[in-house]
């Protein structure tokens, strides 16, 4: 009777409830976004695309920068289209699209990534200061984030360039220079909020210093919106260094490049579409991918956003 009493006692108790941190929860979420999750599969895709860019050369046996006039250039030195020797067509040096592309994507990715960081960096540093230290320092530190957002970026960077010459570390460093202030908006705003919460107090009080609460106690709670704000950066500055790349401020030629690619195809848009079509569906699936997935991010990260 006794024993039986207790197996019914075993039996019956209520499987344990295991908490989940709001991290755990929105990649929950973000798991079950479709798009969110097609959009990064996608980005897997062209990431890998960029890094075995040397297969398609060794697979078409076009390098990047050859110039292939017998064979990529029609009778009347016009680009070739897409056939079984070129799979996308040549430009107009009869170069290889395809390969050009996968090179190109290099280039827009790891500006892309490097100028985000660059910027995220800065910002998060300037916006946490600002933020938590109040009295003049957010003071200058807020006027001078409104400096560098009424600065005209596209000529500066155009007397930029006009001085030291197109380099990749250039285009890193003005578009990382420019982009900053934003996000040291958007941390600045966060903070203000939570300097004032219970667990500052009670870091003060224990003596924490102002460093360790600014990088340990308050930094992990404004990490959601600066991961939300990252991703749906990355797409603004690929186009931001395509553009670049357009106006002849971007990498020096023969450089595969989507932003030079669709500059150079602008004569030939009538005679050879496939010159400007291929790198532009590139370059629109690219940011269109980061963006969809920056959304999602969002929505997944958002907490009035309901939890699933």
């Amino acid at each position: 009777m006794t024993a039986a009493i207790e197996t019914l006692d075993v039996t019956d108790e209520p499987p344990a409830i295991e908490g989940r941190s709001p991290f755990v929860l929105a990649m929950h979420k973000l798991r079950r976004d479709r798009v969110a999750m097609i959009s990064l599969v996608v980005i897997i895709l062209i990431v890998l695309m960029a890094i075995f860019a040397p297969v398609f050369t060794a697979i078409t046996g076009h390098p990047p920068n050859e110039q292939y006039r017998d064979i990529g250039l029609t009778s009347d030195g016009l680009p070739r289209p897409p056939n079984g020797t070129f799979w996308l067509g040549t430009d107009d040096l009869g170069r290889d699209i395809l390969v050009r592309i996968a090179y190109g994507a290099r280039i827009s990715l790891l500006v892309g990534v490097l100028a985000t960081l660059l910027t995220v960096v800065i910002g998060v540093v300037v916006g946490l200061a600002a933020g938590f230290l109040g009295g003049i320092t957010d003071t200058i530190l807020a006027r001078l984030v409104d400096v560098v957002l009424s600065v005209p970026f596209i000529l500066v960077a155009i007397a930029l360039v006009s001085v030291t010459g197109p380099s990749l570390t250039v285009t890193v460093l003005v578009i990382g220079f420019f982009g900053w202030a934003s996000v040291a908006r958007i941390v600045r705003g966060q903070v203000l909020s939570l300097r004032e919460r219970e667990f500052v107090e009670a870091a003060r009080s224990l003596g924490a210093s102002d460093r360790r609460i600014m990088f340990i106690d308050i930094l992990p709670n404004v990490l959601a919106p600066v991961i939300v704000y990252t991703t749906l950066l990355i797409p603004v500055v690929i186009v931001v260094q395509a553009t670049l790349s357009y106006l002849g401020l971007g990498l020096p030629p023969p450089t595969a490049d989507w932003g030079g690619m669709i500059s150079e195809s602008q004569n030939y848009y009538t005679t050879s579409w496939w010159f400007i079509i291929f790198p532009g569906v590139a370059l629109l699936i690219t940011t269109l991918a980061f963006n969809l997935f920056g959304d999602g991010v969002r929505d997944a990260f958002d907490p009035r956003a309901n939890r699933t």
